[in-house]
């Protein structure tokens, strides 16, 4: 990290002033202590500051008098400590330098912060935050602790500017100007691919999926001759605090994941997010927001340009960005599509195809994998003497079989394998899952190790076949001496396609993205395989991966979702937790002018859907939706990425 001075900054001037974007929750100022009588300190003078407190349960903003010695370190975005209620908590100054005659509270009534405990977000970050929490529905506390540093940075000082001077090499005219989309190979290195989209001067934001691919392209662009800044959940917090600091004096690059979104650079020219459709930009806790949206919006509201790199774009890709920029189709590695409605009864996952694919493969010394999204050995079985489907004695649900016994998903009773119907002990699998498979595949090829990957693996085997849910393409080793991959194969891919979900075709294309980066570390990518077993061989993403045209599923799902009012052309909320609480959201909900669906499984979810997203961001930040999380434990997941 390059050296910078430090001086002391005055904060405060002109940083209060109100925002625009609607208020979310509706403060209105007020004492955080709800009685009469004259403070005990007694301040007749000061300004006064309006605290956001850092209290899970508290979502409105409290005004405080700014003693006289603490005016000057007192801005918006200061973490301060305040009283509340008989306890000392941490808080934000969300607005700063009001007068005490403009509040509603009368000055005799307000308490004096406590101290000042840190800088914080900038005053544009802060109205960024309030946006968010309107956006995405949560507490304003929740984004303004992202934004903060992780440590205590020392309140009333700043780095002092820097000035951006790159070297000759960086100065030739960039390719690109202006907003724009660019497509890349699965198996093209990012590292790469980014160092054109960067800003000529000022700052530059990187989001990433991984911290490996951060530190990969920090080196890269270091090696430029950039300063480059590492904001990554993976770093400790005395790091984290160090470089959200040099961030602070701009003329850098920010490289980092969700984390990155909130760095405080003054001086913002380019926005770049490689692999803008993956889900590791959705925050999965409440509030779930999404990286890639909050910077679009940020990049707005600073005038800033906004570059995409993906392999696979999103609809929200094209809305925002605009087609991809001129360029040939990228290369994929070559794509074996097996039809198998041609398939013998019971072949429809191990196909003849499928088992050359995987000798082909293992005589060349290579390694195959093989993803079916279904843990354990079967989640569907038939009794093989009456044909009956394994049902649950108490609830009805179907069985899956888990440690020889079979175990229901929704009550998680538990029973010998025997049939209620006819009292049979032998079961065929209906929808195998990964462990049935994997002995079907070592059957299949018996002098040849096969090993299973879940989720709650630890260690990847060192088989040279593996059979696993989504989980194996991401831990797979690539690279440093590992066998290299040589085919991927799919062999339900239709329980991706036709998944309940609306984004169903996006999220299975990533799939096969996934896997075809696997197929990278290789003298020549088009030698490796991908294979897609399928009853829907004319699918969008079928067709589009065997062109190649990832952008097909795009502009399909595009003219889908618009004329079905889904984002990122409607607004969609899920709605989730106690029965009270989600009975509560939806009637104020529908007080509001929102249509709703359920609630639904004995009052525990329910579905929320209005004509523009900005439409739902106002009827949710309603108080009446507010006072609903009092009643219980309610969630609320905007433009959900699994919603049915």
């Amino acid at each position: 990290m390059g050296a910078h001075r430090r001086r002391r900054r005055a904060r405060g001037g002109g940083q209060g002033t109100r925002l625009t974007q609607p208020e979310p929750f509706g403060h209105g100022g007020g004492s955080p202590f709800g009685h009469g009588g004259g403070s005990p300190f007694g301040h007749g003078g000061g300004s006064v500051c309006r605290v956001q407190p850092d209290v899970a349960a508290v979502r409105r903003a409290f005004d405080y008098l700014v003693p006289e010695q603490h005016a000057p370190l007192v801005g918006v975005g200061t973490i301060v400590r305040v009283p509340l209620h008989g306890r000392r908590v941490r808080g934000w100054v969300v607005e700063a330098d009001l007068v005490p005659d403009a509040v509603d509270v009368p000055a005799a009534r307000l308490r004096p912060l406590l101290a000042v405990v840190s800088e914080g977000p900038p005053p544009d970050v802060v109205a960024l935050c309030r946006w968010a929490a309107w956006r995405w529905a949560g507490p304003l506390a929740s984004f303004l602790r992202a934004a903060s540093p992780a440590n205590v940075v020392a309140p009333g000082t700043a780095p002092e500017p820097e000035v951006a001077v790159y070297p000759t090499r960086l100065q030739p005219e960039h390719p690109f100007a202006g907003d724009v989309l660019v497509l890349e190979a699965p198996a093209a290195p990012r590292t790469g691919a980014v160092r054109p989209l960067m800003a000529p001067e000022g700052s530059t934001l990187v989001l990433v999926p991984s911290a490996a691919l951060a530190d990969a392209l920090a080196h890269v662009l270091r090696d430029d001759g950039r300063e480059v800044v590492v904001l990554s959940s993976e770093r400790g917090a005395a790091e984290l605090t160090r470089a959200w600091d040099r961030a602070r004096a701009g003329a850098c690059v920010v490289v980092g994941g969700r984390a990155a979104a909130w760095a405080p650079v003054p001086d913002l020219a380019t926005v770049v997010v490689v692999d803008e459709g993956d889900e590791a930009y959705d925050d999965e806790r409440a509030p779930t927001w999404n990286a890639r949206d909050m910077v679009v919006e940020r990049a707005r509201r600073a005038g800033a340009t906004v570059r995409m790199l993906t392999p696979a774009p999103s609809v929200e890709a094209l809305v925002t960005v605009g087609e991809p920029a001129g360029a040939p189709a990228p290369r994929w590695p070559r794509v074996e599509v097996v039809d198998v409605r041609d398939q013998e009864p019971g072949q429809a996952l191990l196909t003849r195809e499928l088992a050359d694919a995987l000798h082909r493969a293992v005589d060349r010394g290579e390694r195959a994998v093989c993803v079916l999204n279904r843990r354990g050995r079967a989640r569907l079985l038939a009794c093989r003497s009456c044909g009956e489907l394994a049902r649950c004695e108490r609830c009805g649900a179907t069985v899956a079989e888990r440690e020889g016994a079979l175990v229901c998903a929704v009550c998680e009773a538990t029973r010998p394998m025997v049939c209620l119907h006819c009292h049979g002990a032998r079961f065929r699998p209906v929808k195998p899952g990964v462990a049935h498979v994997r002995d079907d595949l070592a059957a299949l090829l018996p002098r040849v190790e096969v090993e299973s990957v879940e989720a709650s693996t630890t260690v990847v085997p060192a088989a040279p076949v593996l059979v696993g849910t989504e989980a194996v393409l991401h831990r797979v080793p690539v690279g440093d001496g590992a066998p290299p991959v040589g085919l991927v194969a799919y062999l339900e891919l239709d329980q991706e396609l036709l998944a309940p979900r609306i984004r169903a075709a996006e999220q299975a294309l990533w799939l096969v993205v996934r896997g075809a980066r696997l197929l990278a570390p290789r003298p020549s990518p088009a030698a490796g395989t991908l294979l897609l077993q399928t009853r829907l061989p004319d699918h969008e993403v079928v067709a589009a991966v065997a062109a190649p045209d990832p952008t097909a599923v795009a502009r399909a799902e595009q003219a889908r979702r618009q004329s079905l009012g889904f984002p990122p052309f409607g607004g969609l909320a899920a709605l989730s937790g106690d029965p009270d609480a989600v009975a509560a959201a939806c009637e104020a909900l529908r007080a509001a002018g929102v249509t709703v669906l359920g609630p639904v499984d004995d009052g525990r979810r329910a579905l929320a859907r209005a004509a523009t997203w900005p439409d739902l961001a106002d009827a949710l930040a309603a108080p009446a939706v507010d006072a609903a999380h009092t009643v219980g434990r309610l969630r609320v997941d905007v433009d959900p990425r699994r919603a049915a």
